[in-house]
């Protein structure tokens, strides 16, 4: 049986980030040393569909895999953290939010920060970086009704369909959030995978469209990193988490309909 696989989830790679965005951000020199620890556990890095095809046994999983992923699209994915990848010879997935991203007609989905153009994104997946889905506006889907979840990931899978010119195969949860009718409808909308927080390694008892991950955060350490390759991660009982999220989602709930819109990007919930 395939043992506990630690999918990491960076946001931005930078000495100097935004404000809003500094807890989840981590410098070029520790996103580098992240990756030594990486290596240096002899696991190999697949993209998330690698992962997904060798869990649905269509293709070989290596004997420790590992995945590295990215949410949102900062500028500063092709500027650091993809020179330090591609030096380690390690491949990532890269989730993309389109109305975040330089040139979109309507950007306004994450506060000022410098980001992604989507001309960018053929050269980075040419350069081993699977490029998926993070929604279009970045919103918390599990409290939009159906009918905006579905509009709100199909722009997004349109658009960088578009511009690839290929299915994007998976897709990202904005902040983690998910309930299962919006796993239903990513499904729908023609994703065979998509990734979630959790804070735990994945396992595989974990579903495609709800694969866990390690949230990396500004002070994680890179011996912290090595703990979760040799197998150390944070524990938590599955119902716990599910009575804590659950109970999260209705704070948010209640905050949302107090202030009438959704905050672009709130901390994660208790995992």
């Amino acid at each position: 049986m395939l043992s506990p696989v630690p999918i990491l989830l960076y946001h931005a790679v930078t000495a100097d980030p935004p404000g809003w965005i500094a807890p989840f951000a981590v410098s070029p020199a520790v996103f580098a040393a992240h990756l030594d620890a990486v290596t240096a556990s002899g696991r190999q890095a697949l993209t998330v569909s690698q992962f997904v095809d060798g869990l649905r046994g269509n293709a070989a999983l290596p004997p420790r895999p590992v995945v590295i992923t990215v949410d949102d699209g900062f500028a500063d994915f092709a500027g650091a953290a993809l020179p330090a990848l591609a030096q380690r010879g390690l491949p990532s997935t890269l989730y993309i939010t389109t109305a975040a991203l330089s040139d979109a007609d309507d950007a306004s989905a994450l506060p000022a920060a410098p980001m992604l153009s989507s001309t960018d994104l053929p050269g980075l997946e040419s350069a081993g970086v699977e490029i998926g889905a993070h929604s279009h506006t970045h919103r918390q889907l599990d409290l939009l009704p159906d009918h905006e979840v579905a509009t709100d990931v199909a722009r997004c899978r349109d658009l960088l369909t578009a511009v690839l010119g290929h299915p994007i195969r998976s897709f990202a949860y904005p902040h983690g959030y998910s309930r299962p009718g919006v796993r239903r409808l990513v499904g729908e909308a023609g994703f065979d995978s998509a990734a979630a927080v959790g804070n735990a390694a994945s396992t595989a008892r974990d579903h495609p469209l709800a694969l866990s991950r390690l949230m990396v955060r500004a002070g994680t350490a890179p011996s912290t990193v090595a703990a979760w390759m040799s197998g150390a991660g944070p524990g938590g009982l599955p119902r716990r988490r599910r009575v804590l999220a659950f109970g999260w989602r209705q704070c948010r709930r209640a905050r949302t309909w107090r202030h009438g819109q959704q905050m672009p990007h709130l901390p994660v919930r208790p995992a």
